[in-house]
């Protein structure tokens, strides 16, 4: 009984300190105040915010105490899709932070078609995942 309360205790303590870094990490990045400036929605951004928190409780609920989809296929293809922009955008986050684009570019001689490059690195992600979870690896 005492194990098992030591047990939460701890477990609970390293997920706030890993949460905690992850919130740093994203604010260090940018994404929060990169994605409000793109839309355009600065005075929202509170429910950035809100999303994250309500998205990565949400999130390990599911993982921890695999909970079924209470609408089936439905609410998870929509989960999956939000799951994907979020993931996609700590990854364009990360590559925009480091300048992988610009450096590529310069060094490759691309002068035309940044955007397409992108784009077909979006599609690949896409279509990689698909397959990934059609042969259920």
């Amino acid at each position: 009984m005492i194990a098992q309360a030591l047990l939460g205790i701890i477990g609970l303590a390293s997920g706030l300190v890993v949460a905690g870094g992850v919130i740093a990490l994203m604010i260090g990045l940018g994404v929060v105040t990169r994605y409000a400036g793109i839309t355009h929605t600065a005075k929202h951004v509170w429910l950035y915010e809100d999303a994250i928190l309500f998205g990565g409780v949400f999130g390990n609920w599911l993982s921890v105490y695999q909970t079924p989809c209470p609408l089936g296929w439905i609410l998870l293809a929509v989960l999956g899709v939000l799951f994907g922009i979020f993931v996609g955008g700590w990854i364009m986050a990360l590559a925009e932070i480091v300048n992988i684009f610009p450096i590529m570019a310069r060094r490759i001689g691309m002068v035309k078609g940044m955007s397409l490059v992108v784009i077909a690195i979006a599609v690949g992600k896409t279509l990689g995942s698909l397959w990934h979870f059609y042969m259920r690896w």
